[in-house]
């Protein structure tokens, strides 16, 4: 067999092979982006049941504000509804942002409550919601860096050229809409 022919057998082999590489490189980081969302998703929805039961447990002592009860699970159900469409980061990011600021108005309004504040149901969920608010933002930033990974790759050679050939796309961030978000609510349980 002549040089030149197992020269273009070795080059036409490193091409597949490699193609073959960085194809499953390429679906190995879509699969964590997948999980890392998922992961987001799930918190989300514990979220979601946490706040229907605040919301429950505020009826109990300011029924009379209602236009406030009646927002935050407004709130809640339009976010719900955006997380149930699956892999969605910038309308789950808005629908969250908005449930933060009716959750705060929520929290305003406990304050002019001090039976409600010394309820060992509220203080036990504004504490669990705390925590969940950091579990999310763990989430959040593991699936960025997955997702940043994954970006990247898409845009370096020689992977671009596999990328487009087998139709990968970016995927979305999962971003802030208000500055303040990136810290978890501050939850005070002093009467």
């Amino acid at each position: 067999m002549p040089f030149a022919t197992l020269l273009l057998l070795a080059l036409v082999a490193l091409v597949v092979f490699g193609g073959i590489g960085i194809y499953n490189r390429l679906v190995g980081l879509r699969v964590r982006a997948e999980g890392a969302w998922s992961d987001i998703d799930v918190q989300l929805k514990r979220r979601h049941d946490l706040v229907d039961n605040l919301v429950e447990t505020v009826k109990g002592y300011a029924a009379h504000e209602r236009v406030t009860l009646e927002a935050v699970t407004k709130a809640r159900q339009q976010a719900a509804a955006v997380g149930g469409r699956g892999g969605d980061p910038a309308g789950s990011a808005a629908a969250e942002s908005f449930l933060t600021q009716q959750l705060r108005q929520l929290f305003a309004l406990a304050e002019a409550y001090p039976d409600l504040k010394a309820n060992q149901n509220f203080q036990d969920l504004q504490r669990a919601l705390q925590e969940l608010e950091e579990a999310i933002q763990n989430a959040r930033r593991y699936y960025n860096a997955v997702v940043r990974d994954f970006n990247t790759r898409l845009k370096m050679f020689p992977d671009l050229i596999f990328a487009n050939l087998f139709g990968f796309s970016e995927r979305k961030f999962f971003e802030l809409t208000e500055p303040g978000e990136a810290e978890a609510p501050k939850v005070s349980f002093t009467p």
